[in-house]
């Protein structure tokens, strides 16, 4: 099974909380991926930043790699760098099951998407809130993944962004229920819904997650909060029919 594969088998678990490593606590990077395991998530957001394309700087291939031996999870790696296509093999051979880069680091996104699908991964576009969602568009079919930014990639402390909300529901409407749709920034228990009910899948969260004492309440309640609102968005819609990602009903466990 490719990593591609695996990564997709996610859609039985959908909408799916991914946990942004940055807010971990790296002294016991080992006990918090365990409690993270433990609290019912499936998948982890890995935020590689260069202190180049953001002025921020993480941690590269080594981590990533320290992190793929300490869990069978699926790794969806963020690259917030500059010339990406630089780092495709150094971190497919690290562990990445997702390489997500951005629009405004690659404008000819095409070629890197497909290379990262010759690695057997699943290959991702991310997309800054005062980016034309039109750079995007064009390339949605050689993509598995938009990640949507509603704050800019890099800067904490920002509000979020509600120009997410339409973004998602246009990459919906032109990637139909086969493209995983990704949102990041200032994800928490007040604007998870909204996404959700706006064609989101993927939810990458940092705060509502890691300042919280108990990692699996908070994983429970942001997920159940997706799935109701999933749910509503569908009967408003009033065609009956299953969520996009099969959503599971809200009584079974994530």
């Amino acid at each position: 099974m490719s990593r591609l594969d695996n990564w997709n088998r996610l859609r039985e678990h959908a909408p799916v909380i991914l946990p942004s490593l940055l807010l971990c606590d790296f002294g016991n990077l080992e006990r918090e991926i365990a409690r993270l395991e433990s609290a019912g998530v499936r998948a982890l957001h890995l935020d590689v930043m260069d202190g180049t394309f953001v002025p921020n700087l993480t941690y590269g291939m080594p981590i990533v790699s320290a992190i793929r031996r300490l869990t069978d999870m699926p790794l969806d790696v963020h690259l917030m760098i500059r010339q990406p296509s630089r780092y495709l093999e150094a971190f497919a051979d690290a562990g990445a099951d997702v390489i997500t880069f951005h629009v405004e680091a690659e404008p000819d996104p095409a070629p890197l998407l497909r290379r990262i699908r010759a690695l057997g991964l699943g290959a991702g576009v991310a997309v800054n809130p005062d980016t034309p969602l039109s750079l995007v568009e064009p390339h949605v079919s050689d993509c598995d993944l938009v990640l949507v930014m509603s704050v800019d990639a890099g800067f904490g402390g920002q509000a979020f962004n509600p120009v997410a909300i339409e973004r998602l529901k246009a990459l919906r409407a032109a990637g139909g229920d086969s493209l995983w749709l990704q949102v990041d920034g200032g994800i928490n228990p007040s604007t998870i819904g909204e996404c959700s009910a706006a064609g989101a899948d993927l939810f990458v969260v940092g705060s509502a997650i890691f300042r919280q004492t108990d990692y699996g309440e908070a994983v429970h309640s942001l997920r159940q909060r997706a799935m109701d609102a999933a749910s509503h968005a569908t009967t408003a819609a009033g065609d009956g029919a299953p969520s996009r990602s099969a959503f599971r009903r809200s009584g079974e466990t994530p």
